[in-house]
């Protein structure tokens, strides 16, 4: 029988695969070894795979799309309801081979090489700055503990660096004043790498026409908006409501492709 629907449950090593036919019936059942991955799908007539959304989902979606398959990555929120009996590999794959023929199925977009190449510029920077949010607080709480102290904030730390300096040995120790040099070195670092990341990330969007597209900028109808559900609801309830806002502006720009535009009925007040 000729199989026209997968669905391929990810691992390290050994992945589940279940195929059904355009009846539905069972075609097979499967594990593979990771090495045996692009033979097998390549040795398939064009169906559809269903992928649940995960770490490798993008890699193993692209490869396995580049043999002429349609995949397509299911968000696991929308996979579990169809796990009829005890969570397996062999009942996740069959769950996702029954979610992603359905006609309501929301699908998460394949990132390609690039797109997940800038996420991880990203990624890298969020992991440093918080390495360096550590650094910080370290080097606060052991020059606290020698009565050196400064005003909150990352951009006071240089005023924590110069009353180091200034103390004596007396105050500060050698032993204490080596170990806190060896912090305030790697906090350097981290500051430079930091940089070098940023710049590459301003560098991709300046070279990248979406992310150059215009989103709005203060408008007399978001104020307004934001004013009144200030009035209404908390801060930290606002902040997100705003930010749902402009991430759902945001796609709405990228999909249509065009600028950002007033509402009608802002333009006509």
């Amino acid at each position: 029988m000729q199989v026209t629907t997968i669905g391929l449950d990810l691992a390290k090593r050994v992945f589940q695969v279940h195929g059904v036919d355009a009846a539905g019936k069972v075609a097979f059942r499967r594990k593979l070894q990771r090495s045996e991955m692009a033979a097998f799908f390549a040795g398939l007539p064009p169906c559809l795979v269903g992928i649940e959304a995960c770490a490798t989902a993008h890699h193993w979606a692209r490869l396995i799309g580049a043999t002429g398959h349609d995949v397509r990555l299911i968000p696991p929120s929308d996979v579990k309801p169809y796990v009829r009996r005890s969570k397996t590999d062999a009942a996740d794959a069959e769950a996702i081979c029954e979610a992603v023929g359905r006609p309501n199925m929301r699908f998460v977009p394949v990132k390609s090489a690039a797109q997940q190449a800038a996420l991880l510029h990203h990624r890298a920077r969020g992991l440093l700055v918080r390495q360096r949010t550590m650094l910080v607080n370290a080097l606060r709480g052991h020059l606290g503990e020698f009565g050196i102290i400064a005003p909150a904030g990352r951009h006071r730390v240089p005023d924590l660096l110069n009353l180091l300096q200034k103390a004596g040995d007396a105050e500060v120790p050698a032993p204490a004043r080596e170990a806190l040099t060896s912090l305030i070195a790697e906090l350097h670092a981290l500051e430079q790498r930091i940089e070098t990341i940023e710049c590459a990330i301003m560098r991709e969007h300046k070279a990248n026409e979406v992310s150059r597209r215009r989103l709005p900028g203060k408008t007399d109808g978001h104020s307004a908006w934001i004013t009144a559900l200030l009035g209404r609801r908390p801060f930290r309830l606002v902040s997100l409501a705003v930010a749902n806002k402009m991430a759902r502006i945001a796609w709405a720009l990228m999909v249509r492709q065009e600028n950002y535009r007033k509402p009608a009925t802002a333009a006509a007040g």
